[in-house]
Formats: C-alpha cells, sequence, structure tokens
C-alpha cells in the first residue's frame, strides 16, 4: 500500500517554478505526479544567444528541470572549488542517444491506464516537449518483463519456421506504443533487437531458461528467425536499426532461473561468420548494426576480442553493447581497452536499471535520488570511456516493479499506479533527460576535465552535429553546495554558478567561435 507523506508548503514554490506536482513517498526526494488530466512536461530549450547560458537543474531537494539563464563572464571566480575545462579542440566518440526498453512489462503497465494519461507517459519520452528517447531496445520475444515465457515459434521441430508469429504481446503491448514514440519524435528512434531465448526446442535442454546453448543443428534456424523478426516488425511499421545476437550469453552457463541461451565467445564468432552475418546480408539487413556481448563489462575486452580479431566475423560486426551490472566491480578502464582494441567499432550501453539487487520490499522506492545519482555518474563514466549512449532498461513498472514471470522485479523511471489511475516520475527519470533530451544524437563527446580534488563531481561534455552548441552535464554527489566555474571558451568564457549538494545540472552554451 502507497503512504504518500504530506508535502510542507516549501514544496509549492518548487512545484509552481517547474511544473511538477511533487509527492513525498519512502525515498528522500519527491516523484512527479501524473494523470489523465496533467503531467509536467520540460518542454523545448534551446541555447541562449552567444554569451549567454542556460542551466537545467534537477536536485534531491526538489528542483525538476528547473531553467535560468544568465551572461557568461570572462573569468572564473577566486572562490570557485569545482572548474571543468572544456576542450573543443578534442573531439572524440559520435553520441547515438538516449532511451529504454519495448518490454512486454512497460506496454502491460501504460495500458492500466487512461487513454489521456498513456499518452502522458508517451509525450513525457519522446516528444520535443519530452525528454526525447531516441535509442530504444525491443526484447525479441520474450523476457523475464513479460507475464510468461514464450518464443515466437513454440511448435516443436519447425526448422522452417512456418508457424513463425508475432504474438498478443506485440500487438497489444509493444507495436502500439512503438508507432505512437516514432509519431511523436521529432528525431529519428533507433530501434534494436535482443532476444532472450531461442524457441525452447531449439535448445540442447529443451527449455527457455535453465542451463545450455543451441543445438548446433539449429545454427541456421536461428539465424533465419532473426531475419523473420525484422520483417515482421518492420512491416508493422517499427523498422529495425541494430540487433544483439544474444541477451547476456553468459547465464546460460548457469542454471538460470528466466530466458536464456549460452553463447561462448568462440561459438558467436563461429556462429556469426558462418550464419547470423550471411543469413542478414543474403536478406538486404547487411545495413543493420549488428552489436556483440550484451552483457557485462566484466567481459570485456576478451569476449569482444575473440570475436573481432576474427577477420571473417569482424566484417559483420558494427560494435559491443554492455550492461551495467557488474560495473561496481569492473573498472571503465575495459571500454578503453576495447576502443584501442578496434576503435572503428563502437561501444553503447544497452541495460541498466536499479533495484535489482535490493530486497524484495525495495525493488522499488518512490523518490529516490540515489538511483537518479547512480543513473547519471554511470552514464558520465560511460561516456567518458567511449560509450555512444545509454539505454534504460523498463519504461514502466507497476508499484512491485513488475510484472515480471520469474519474479525478478526492479525500479524504473515511471511508475504505474493502477488503483488510483496515476503515474509517477521517479529521480531517475529526470536523470535520464539531464541527457536524453540535450545532447543531440549525430553530436560528439569532447574533452572534460574536472579540476583535482573535486572527488564529488563528475561532468561530460558534447558538441551538436553542427557543431553550433556545447552541453554539459555535471552531477553533484556531494551533500554541500559548490561553485562551479565551466571554461566553456577557452580561457575567454566562463559559466559562473552555484550548483545544489545533490544535484544535476545541463548547460546550453552557443560554442564560441563557431
Amino acid at each position: 500500500m502507497l503512504l504518500p507523506i504530506l508535502l510542507a508548503a516549501s514544496w509549492a514554490a518548487v512545484a509552481s517554478a517547474t511544473d511538477c506536482v511533487p509527492r513525498m513517498f519512502e525515498g528522500d526526494s519527491v516523484v512527479c505526479v501524473c494523470d489523465s488530466d496533467f503531467c509536467d512536461l520540460p518542454g523545448q530549450i534551446s541555447a541562449p544567444e552567444l554569451g549567454s547560458n542556460t542551466r537545467i537543474t534537477s536536485s534531491k531537494d526538489g528542483l525538476r528541470f528547473a531553467v535560468e539563464t544568465s551572461l557568461n563572464e570572462v573569468s572564473a571566480p577566486d572562490g570557485a572549488t569545482v572548474v571543468v575545462n572544456l576542450d573543443h579542440t578534442l573531439e572524440y566518440q559520435t553520441i547515438f542517444g538516449f532511451g529504454g526498453a519495448f518490454t512486454d512489462s512497460t506496454g502491460f503497465n501504460i495500458q492500466k491506464l487512461p487513454a489521456e494519461a498513456q499518452d502522458w507517459i508517451m509525450k513525457s519520452y519522446f516528444s520535443p516537449d519530452g525528454i526525447e528517447y531516441s535509442v530504444c531496445r525491443i526484447p525479441i520475444a520474450g523476457s523475464d518483463f513479460s507475464t510468461r515465457p514464450y518464443s515466437y515459434d513454440d511448435v516443436e521441430g519447425d526448422v522452417d519456421l512456418a508457424y513463425f508469429n508475432l504474438t498478443m504481446e506485440d500487438y497489444e503491448y509493444k507495436l502500439p506504443y512503438i508507432r505512437r514514440a516514432i509519431e511523436l519524435a521529432s528525431r529519428e528512434l533507433l530501434l534494436f533487437g535482443s532476444p532472450w531465448a531461442p524457441p525452447a526446442w531449439m535448445k540442447v535442454n529443451g527449455m527457455l531458461n535453465g542451463t545450455g546453448g543451441l543445438l548446433p543443428e539449429m545454427w541456421q534456424p536461428w539465424a533465419d528467425y532473426f531475419v523473420r523478426f525484422v520483417q515482421a516488425y518492420e512491416a508493422e511499421g517499427a523498422p529495425i536499426w541494430g540487433l544483439t545476437p544474444q541477451n547476456e550469453p553468459l547465464t546460460g552457463f548457469e542454471d538460470w532461473a528466466w530466458n536464456t541461451c549460452a553463447w561462448s565467445a568462440e561459438d558467436m564468432r563461429d556462429w556469426i561468420k558462418s550464419n547470423l552475418g550471411p543469413t542478414l546480408e543474403a536478406a538486404d539487413m547487411g545495413h543493420i548494426k549488428l552489436m556483440v556481448l550484451d552483457h557485462n563489462r566484466d567481459a570485456l575486452p576478451w569476449y569482444s576480442q575473440t570475436i573481432l580479431e576474427d577477420a571473417d566475423a569482424n566484417k559483420y560486426v558494427d560494435g559491443t553493447a554492455v550492461h551495467w551490472y557488474d560495473d561496481d566491480n569492473t573498472g571503465p578502464e575495459v571500454l578503453s581497452e576495447l576502443n584501442d582494441l578496434f576503435p572503428d567499432k563502437f561501444q553503447l550501453y544497452t541495460e541498466s536499471c536499479d533495484g535489482w539487487d535490493a530486497p524484495l520490499d525495495q525493488r522499488v522506492i518512490l523518490g529516490d535520488w540515489y538511483r537518479a545519482e547512480s543513473y547519471a555518474s554511470n552514464i558520465i563514466e560511460d561516456i567518458n570511456h567511449w560509450s555512444t549512449g545509454w539505454v534504460d532498461w523498463n519504461m514502466a513498472l507497476d508499484t512491485t516493479g513488475g510484472p515480471n514471470w520469474a519474479n525478478n522485479f526492479v525500479d524504473s523511471p515511471i511508475i504505474v499506479n493502477e488503483a488510483d489511475q496515476e503515474f509517477y516520475k521517479q529521480p531517475m527519470f529526470y536523470a535520464m533527460g539531464h541527457f536524453s533530451k540535450f545532447i543531440e544524437p549525430g553530436g560528439h563527446y569532447i574533452s572534460t576535465t574536472v579540476s583535482e580534488g573535486s572527488d564529488r563531481v563528475m561532468a561530460a561534455g558534447f558538441h551538436s552535429g553542427d557543431h553550433t552548441t556545447s552541453t554539459v552535464v555535471i552531477l553533484n554527489m556531494g551533500e554541500s553546495e559548490e561553485s562551479v566555474s565551466v571554461d566553456v571558451g577557452s580561457g575567454l568564457e566562463f559559466v559562473n554558478f552555484a550548483m545544489p549538494g545533490k544535484s544535476i545540472v545541463t548547460i546550453l552554451v552557443p560554442t564560441p567561435g563557431v
């Protein structure tokens, strides 16, 4: 049962300033409440005139996309506690964008709400007035975030895939929302598909979960299955930009509780070069971006290296997909190591969520600022080590963090309360928006440094694709306010401001000299 805490009068000013209707639950910050009648949207925010900056702030204390514009200054103040330097001459990877996944559970939860509230969710994520997601994942058939385990062909021995069909879940929970997202978005929506498991009859153990990989005689039917998925989705108005061959391929070597399939790096290499790559190419799908691994970075660089050092496999692979679940134990240096080995292959974070390792009664924490902070810090760290973007997991879950047929509940940026016919934008939603809305796809990461001793502050800077706008996202993980100075103009222009403790600030500024 949800037990909201009455807000102090000070929150009312925040609601008025940011169009957020705040409510406190068990977390240390607010959620923003939306229903059929109202939902906060940041609107369209662009860089100001030359010599000025626009700052967008969200904080533990309750700010949500609070906007302020001021003039740039000619020097940093003497008392600056944090200095951030952007080097406009050092430009690195192209940014694809940020987003989330069209899971069955996401659609299942959105569908529980009235049509008007459903559209507020979609506008919040995809419209120019929302946070403008641009890269989204689609589970190929079922995942644990489904109400049941299933594949697109559960007919035993159907190697010709005569019975291949999309399911109710696609037509009810995925495709309608994908089409609406495409309709709302002003940016191109990059959709990529990832399978959790082949049909059970294709696997050694005859199960969607458990232990074991693909039967050798099923290597070609499984490759054909990918082609059928792409064709089916594109026929329904959902063009596929990318594919990963397997979600978390190393889980299949354990007795895994939900959909999986084991793939060693050597077998994945051989299947790609012998079956999947040629099959996609023969079907005129060679343009689709193929990303290997799709698992934690503790498998880097060796898993991708095993595949990419083989020339016959390498030619079919465009990049590496990474999950964040072991990032506390494995440093980001492995991302840089992989880039050094294969600088022509991109890296993209394709799944992240919080609450997955929490006690069951804390899988969802309404208003938890720490989870927003963990999102922002991970995004900045990954981009500083060559990631081209960051894709969250479920876009909408219920108040328990489901449904999930394997009871693997987690948190989400939007939580749906069916009983009260409303939904809550978590602090994580705004953390994602500080990146997804303001960092344009097609832009580039630029060299960003933070002054020594500022160990609670992180930053990442970017150029827009046309180089006219520079964006920097700064995270203050400390409790105290910081006097921040951002050198945006090669020592000639500075953005100076007081940054609240426990906050995220995105700065937009015309690129000097452009």
